[in-house]
């Protein structure tokens, strides 16, 4: 499978998944526009344990908040589940 079939085929799973957590409110970051920049994120780190490569790849992702003067990484958008789902979905890559 090369680089790019395999950043798509991420990036659908964390679409359909992986969500930022505001009060009561899920957008999912397919929604968001932010899947494939995770995904291409989680395979740079692909050579790491699942857990670090998903914690390393959500701090890198920076979300603009207002007219974009302002960002804040991911991992402070999403719940522990989330990033547990996260690790769960590059495990089985």
């Amino acid at each position: 499978m090369d680089d790019q079939t395999q950043i798509s085929d991420l990036e659908n799973i964390i679409s359909e998944k992986i969500f930022i957590k505001i009060e009561k409110w899920n957008l999912y970051l397919g929604d968001a526009g932010l899947a494939r920049n995770l995904a291409i994120e989680c395979i740079s780190n692909f050579n790491r344990s699942s857990q670090e490569a998903a914690k390393l790849s959500l701090n890198k992702i920076k979300v603009k908040i207002g007219d974009g003067k302002e960002t804040i990484p991911l991992s402070r958008l999403v719940t522990s589940s989330q990033i547990s789902d996260l690790e769960e979905i590059l495990d089985d890559l």
